[in-house]
């Protein structure tokens, strides 16, 4: 019988290097593997894989959603004040049952992070 264990988004980087360093500096990820064509970040039990790209519509365009156990309160916080916050997104709460908020990362690419209410 087949069991999913856990999905682990691939997010489009203009630069690989860049992409793990703002993710280690800025949103608290621990580098796992990085080359110029492929990178990965892990936080928690939450891997991010970037592949490398040239066209800047990819990261714009691309997003993944973030399920947090509890904290999402606090992760808002601590990203508050590193500037990433979408302009359009604050912490609330959704008739979907999830308090979330979102980011943009460096290059663009939309990251959600939602707690079940």
């Amino acid at each position: 019988m087949t069991k999913f264990k856990t999905a682990g988004p691939v997010l489009a980087s203009l630069d690989i290097p860049v992409s793990v360093q703002f993710y280690e500096e800025t949103l608290g990820f621990r580098r796992t593997f990085c080359d110029e064509g492929y990178g990965i970040v892990v936080r928690d039990q939450i891997p991010i894989h970037f592949w490398h790209c040239d066209d800047e519509i990819f990261p714009k365009n691309t997003s993944c959603y973030i399920y947090l156990e509890s904290g999402v309160e606090e992760l808002f916080e601590e990203y508050e004040p590193q500037g990433v916050i979408h302009p359009n997104s604050k912490l609330e709460d959704h008739p979907w049952g999830m308090r979330e908020f979102a980011i943009l990362d460096n290059f663009g690419n939309l990251i959600r992070f939602g707690q079940q209410i």
